[in-house]
């Protein structure tokens, strides 16, 4: 019941305060020892197999060492039960990232209506890995709804989903396997190799919550009374129109609650990409409505995630009284 209790307050603590950029937060340090580790190992001198090998020793040494430090802080502060509860709680709401995705994306709408395109350009670059100098405004729109229907698994289900399971050591172990994902995993010459690891076992932490991230998704789609029957159709139809095995489960069924049209090529690294579209040809246009009802998703989401792993959990515990 303690993992419960810390889940929640941290639930709530990220829903009131955010990510305050000055506040110490794990993520930064693990950020800052994968930099460390891409430019000490991700050199043309080594062959591209070396690279992979030292790719896979940098997963295991960022996320194992992530794991084992949280378990090592809690286990050592075990014996003064406020302390290890107030560090648990901390950590599990370092975990999450539901506010800050909404600051951002409203950053970026404040821009969008001050007709100051560059600066939001510059906004939704903070967020994405595309290439964002030559964007329109739709498309900065669509690219932060993308991303927050993606944040949705990454940002929200899935950090509450290990949290439930493992308590804070598993739920940074997985913030430490979304990181790599997000420094290292990208399909290119310069992290191809290194990143390979991270790339692939990015999908698989993110396989089970992205499936349930789905399921919720429609359960909000109905709960705010968006079109859930498009939502059923595009969500059953393109959830695998993606590069990842798991982004489009989530874009699918928000592209389809709001009847929009994600997806599509974009350029990485000044080379362009070509994706699949998520969505109805005739769909209308991405604006500043649209952003705003993706965050109304992402909240609903966020709170229906919230009670299902805690009850799980729950559940979990009672059957596991009356078996010992």
């Amino acid at each position: 019941m303690q993992v419960i209790s810390m889940i929640t307050i941290g639930f709530v603590l990220d829903l009131l305060l955010g990510d305050p950029p000055t506040w110490p937060h794990p993520v930064k340090l693990i950020g800052h020892a994968i930099a460390g580790l891409t430019r000490l190992w991700n050199k043309p001198a080594y062959k591209p197999r070396t690279r992979r090998w030292l790719g896979g020793l940098m997963w295991v040494i960022i996320v194992g060492g992530t794991y084992a430090i949280t378990f090592g802080l809690l286990w050592l502060t075990r014996s003064i039960p406020w302390l290890h509860f107030v560090i648990g709680t901390y950590l599990c709401y370092t975990c999450l990232s539901i506010k800050g995705l909404a600051i951002e994306s409203r950053k970026i709408m404040a821009s969008l209506r001050e007709n100051n395109l560059k600066q939001a350009r510059y906004q939704v670059g903070m967020i994405v890995g595309r290439d964002t100098d030559r964007l329109s405004a739709e498309d900065v729109c669509k690219a932060t709804i993308e991303t927050d229907a993606e944040n949705t698994s990454d940002g929200v289900i899935a950090p509450l989903l290990y949290l439930a399971v493992g308590g804070p050591a598993l739920g940074l172990a997985y913030k430490a396997v979304n990181t790599l994902d997000s420094m290292v995993g990208y399909q290119n010459e310069t992290y191809g190799d290194i990143g390979l690891a991270s790339a692939k076992l990015d999908d698989l932490f993110n396989y089970i919550p992205a499936r349930l991230t789905w399921c919720l998704l429609m359960l909000a789609t109905a709960l705010l009374r968006f079109d859930t029957s498009n939502a059923l159709v595009v969500g059953r139809r393109d959830r695998e129109h993606h590069r990842s095995p798991n982004s489009g489960f989530s874009e699918s069924v928000v592209a389809g609650a709001l009847n929009l049209r994600l997806g599509g090529p974009h350029t990485y690294f000044g080379e362009l990409v070509d994706k699949p579209f998520i969505g109805n040809a005739d769909a209308v246009a991405a604006d500043f409505g649209a952003i705003q009802n993706t965050l109304k998703l992402v909240y609903t989401v966020a709170v229906l995630g919230l009670v299902l792993v805690c009850a799980c959990r729950v559940a979990f515990l009672i059957i596991g009284g009356f078996m010992a």
